[in-house]
């Protein structure tokens, strides 16, 4: 792939779905190109690319090329200190505020791991604690493949290893020689396809929590101010907004404060007051 060919598809791929390739992932790219290229019937990459560039009639294929081009990297429990400040700072902040029926989102959730890893914090806390008596947590990707694993919640014993076993106990089932979450935790959540760059769309909002780990690298820092925007208004009041230590090193909105935290990098939603000036 010359140079030509390689900046015309990083436009195409960043236009139709706001990822990012850099020259440093030109190999990649091309594998992945080939590799749908061949199981699409195409004959070159012209012959591919001219397919692509119209997108009526070939948003499977699209979805396939964009699944085979992002990294479902994810595990249960990761980053321990963004789950802390969810235990210690979020919940107690929730319950002092009287929210109950919390909403929460994780955006970018791959094959579910992340989602089920909040759902079960949750419970935990309810279970120990009567708080909250409600909730529910939602998981958006863009990726159909992954989202399918997400909704089964089945997973090889290799990929539940770091799952505190209490909880493995508590919340997994054995089945087939891996473990199935159940069926009380698998209600908890639900699952959605979404391409950020259609989050303006988006119809679900009001949520207590909003939960973005290790997505907006894949974007150019413009897209990634956008989206931090449009996540933020989401939000209720005193909502709470996680990102991922290394996801922007800079950010500010008139509506959000900086919650200080160690490891982390989590910001709050005001009140309608302070929003208002009022306090």
């Amino acid at each position: 792939m010359d140079d030509t060919g390689f900046g015309r598809w990083a436009r195409l791929i960043r236009e139709r779905t706001g990822l990012h390739i850099g020259e440093e992932r030109r190999g990649f790219l091309l594998a992945g190109l080939r590799d749908r290229m061949r199981a699409s019937g195409c004959e070159d990459l012209e012959h591919y690319y001219r397919r692509m560039r119209d997108l009526r009639g070939h948003a499977d294929e699209w979805t396939r090329l964009v699944d085979r081009l992002t990294v479902h990297e994810t595990r249960f429990f990761r980053h321990e200190p963004s789950l802390d400040l969810v235990r210690s700072v979020f919940l107690p902040w929730m319950q002092r505020l009287g929210q109950d029926g919390l909403q929460v989102w994780s955006v970018g959730c791959a094959t579910g791991e992340e989602v089920y890893t909040l759902a079960m914090l949750l419970e935990g806390h309810r279970l120990e604690t009567g708080f909250p008596q409600r909730y529910a947590v939602t998981g958006t990707d863009i990726s159909l493949p992954a989202l399918r694993q997400a909704r089964e919640g089945r997973y090889s014993a290799r990929r539940v290893q770091s799952v505190p076993e209490p909880l493995r106990q508590r919340f997994f089932e054995p089945e087939d020689g891996g473990f199935r979450v159940v069926a009380s935790l698998r209600r908890r959540t639900a699952f959605h396809q979404l391409n950020l760059m259609a989050l303006a769309r988006y119809p679900l909002r009001d949520f207590h929590l909003i939960y973005c780990q290790n997505v907006l690298i894949y974007f150019e820092r413009s897209l990634r101010l956008r989206f931090l925007s449009q996540l933020a208004e989401r939000l209720v009041p005193g909502g709470m907004l996680v990102l991922g230590p290394g996801d922007v090193p800079v950010w500010s909105h008139p509506f959000m404060e900086r919650v200080a935290f160690e490891g982390t990098l989590a910001f709050r939603r005001l009140a309608q007051a302070e929003e208002e000036g009022d306090v």
